[in-house]
């Protein structure tokens, strides 16, 4: 009998899988998946079945019908390759033949091929490879603790590093806080102020652990001698930098690692998002010799069972030459200007809706007057096609963050549907 009960839901399973219908989809997502979630979905007007996507663009079940939607938000940064880059998955095939998870007792040529090229690009020393950003945050801040002996850890409000408790415990929000028993001797000081560091920065301190660009704090850049003193600081206390580029990295600012631009190097670098093409999930922790000093004592400190299996190896190997190859952060330099240019227009037409323009390269944040307005543009551009979100602690900011591969023509027609939304809006609002 329970045989018999089994193969009847899995005929039930295999028809959902296929499923075209939203309102059986949304009701799974009510009921099995997360219930105030799914009625913010619905509420915002996302309530689509995504079927395919390719580059730039995702089709969709929107009611009954297929429809083509521009993606404008990358997975919030991880498709610097867009969807389904045809070499990347090509590769990671050709892999899947082979060898999909590494023995984890011998050596892995991939993997010391992907080392020596990271390390080479960064001009730090080894290389850790995890599962997620939010997983390499965790890894940084046990090896910056353990490799200096100190507990004190530095961060800047509104930041986001992360939900897990270690990660959460450096993001600048309280929101996603409240009833969790996080971890002691966490600092927060204001993004962009050295004066505040300095005070507390101290030879109890471990590391200071920043972002480059405030990605889910609003698309916040900081002045261009801010990461230059966090360096002199760090050296001063003989502590560590840490440095998130999990959103900025591999290419989106307009340089390969954002941190690049100031002519410094931190002692931990994070990546994930874009270093796996947008195929498979990846993390990496890369450090110098002061980082890794605890893997001397103890070279199984830190550990992972999935980190550097060789699908993930592959597609970062692959997506990192064709980064390079097609010189992705030049395309991500020059679309964005052309990008900056144009909003910096509407902004200067529509200032009673947009407050502030800005971003690098192809990272750009629109900041709305409320958040009223923001809602408003959102329903708007995915009624039209055009998909974006806002930043997850600015709720009034409008990210930007299509794929590094976007043509001219596709930018022309986000920048005509985003007119047509501020139209829209001021109408709505009654804006003289």
């Amino acid at each position: 009998m329970i045989n018999i009960e089994k193969t009847e839901l899995l005929k039930e399973i295999e028809k959902i899988e296929d499923s075209t219908n939203i309102e059986e989809v949304s009701e799974i997502y009510f009921n099995n998946i997360n219930p105030t979630l799914t009625k913010l979905i619905k509420l915002a007007g996302y309530a689509k079945i995504e079927k395919k996507a390719q580059n730039y663009k995702i089709i969709a079940y929107d009611s009954k019908e297929l429809k083509e939607f521009y993606d404008f938000l990358g997975m919030y940064g991880v498709l610097n390759l867009g969807h389904c880059n045809e070499y990347i998955i090509k590769k990671v095939k050709e892999q899947m033949d082979n060898l999909c998870m590494t023995s984890k007792v011998f050596l892995n040529s991939k993997y010391a091929a992907l080392a020596k090229l990271l390390t080479e690009l960064t001009g730090l020393k080894y290389l850790f490879l995890v599962n997620s950003g939010t997983e390499a945050i965790e890894g940084a801040l046990k090896l910056a603790m353990a490799s200096t002996k100190r507990k004190k850890i530095i961060s800047t409000y509104n930041s986001y590093h992360g939900k897990t408790l270690g990660a959460l415990s450096v993001s600048g929000r309280e929101i996603y806080k409240k009833y969790l028993n996080l971890l002691p001797d966490i600092y927060f000081v204001e993004y962009n102020n050295i004066e505040q560091i300095e005070q507390i920065a101290d030879n109890e301190t471990a590391a200071i652990i920043v972002e480059p660009i405030q990605g889910e704090g609003g698309i916040i850049i900081p002045n261009d001698n801010y990461l230059p003193k966090l360096r002199e600081i760090c050296d001063k206390n003989n502590c560590l930098l840490i440095i998130d580029e999990v959103q900025t990295g591999l290419g989106r600012t307009g340089y390969l690692f954002e941190y690049q631009r100031y002519n410094i190097k931190p002692d931990i670098l994070v990546l994930a998002k874009a270093l796996s093409g947008g195929v498979i999930p990846i993390g990496a922790i890369l450090g110098n010799e002061k980082a890794w000093e605890i893997f001397n004592e103890n070279p199984l400190f830190h550990t992972s069972t999935f980190g550097g299996n060789s699908l993930s190896i592959t597609a970062a190997l692959e997506t990192i030459k064709y980064t390079i190859n097609n010189d992705l952060p030049k395309q991500a330099q020059e679309k964005g200007e052309y990008f900056l240019k144009n909003l910096k227009e509407l902004q200067t037409k529509y200032q009673d809706i947009i407050k502030d323009v800005r971003g690098k390269g192809l990272m750009i944040g629109i900041e709305l007057i409320n958040e009223e307005y923001a809602a408003s543009i959102f329903s708007y551009l995915i009624q039209n096609g055009i998909i974006t979100a806002y930043t997850l602690n600015q709720p009034k900011v409008i990210r930007i963050e299509p794929p590094l591969t976007i043509e001219y023509p596709i930018i022309d027609l986000f920048l005509k549907e985003f007119k047509n939304s501020l139209d829209y809006t001021k109408e709505l609002f009654e804006i003289q």
